[in-house]
């Protein structure tokens, strides 16, 4: 699993929303863990909203995007601690082999987007039967 920094991976999406004058892209805390079979990334995006996040697949790579919006700043605002990021985000994430990507599932609640994804279903083998001639 490698968690892939956007600057370097630019998303093949020509929609794709560039940063405006002034703003930087940021990438969100994420947590990427095994649990039951399946892999889990949990990513932390508190003051969104659901349609402001954007999810995709490109191959073996999650990507995940949108937009924080800063709506709690005055125009004569002096900071003093600056931690919050703001402004458009991208997360791009290499699933290892053995994960089904095509069957991830994605939930976002209370500032979290978990997405689990679970493990490629091995097939079984058919039993096969060796024929051996009669005496």
């Amino acid at each position: 699993m490698c968690k892939v920094n956007s600057s370097l991976y630019p998303l093949h999406d020509a929609s794709a929303r560039p940063a405006t004058a002034g703003q930087t892209h940021w990438i969100p805390n994420t947590d990427v863990y095994v649990a039951d079979e399946t892999l889990v990334i949990k990513v932390e995006l508190a003051g969104m909203r659901r349609e402001d996040l954007e999810l995709a697949i490109d191959g073996s790579r999650l990507m995940i995007s949108g937009q924080r919006p800063d709506g709690s700043r005055g125009n004569k605002c002096k900071f003093l601690v600056v931690e919050i990021n703001y402004g458009p985000f991208e997360c791009v994430i290499e699933i290892p082999a053995g994960y089904d990507l095509s069957k991830a599932r994605a939930a976002y609640q209370n500032g979290f987007l978990n997405v689990e994804v679970p493990q490629v279903v091995a097939r079984a083998k058919p039993n096969t039967v060796v024929l051996s001639d009669e005496k």
